[in-house]
């Protein structure tokens, strides 16, 4: 885990590495999973720097304008 995270986020993160070894998800990848699912909560949750920034697909990227093909070459409908 990143410095800076909660003793909450640490239990957390070792709980899911642990429930993830039990059931053989992830094998030899349950630290990597762990990690991101906990980073993902404390984004979203606004306990990281970068939480200000919006999440992927977030909805607040360039947009086209809602015309047809046939509008934007000109012609009529």
């Amino acid at each position: 885990m990143p410095k800076g995270a909660s003793p909450k986020r640490e239990r957390e993160y070792k709980k899911l590495e642990h429930k993830f070894e039990e059931e053989g998800r992830y094998p030899g990848r349950e630290e990597e999973v762990a990690a991101r699912i906990v980073n993902k909560q404390r984004a979203e949750a606004g306990e990281t720097q970068d939480s200000k920034r919006p999440a992927p697909g977030g909805g607040t990227g360039h947009r086209r304008a809602n015309t047809t093909r046939a509008t934007r070459r000109g012609k009529s409908s």
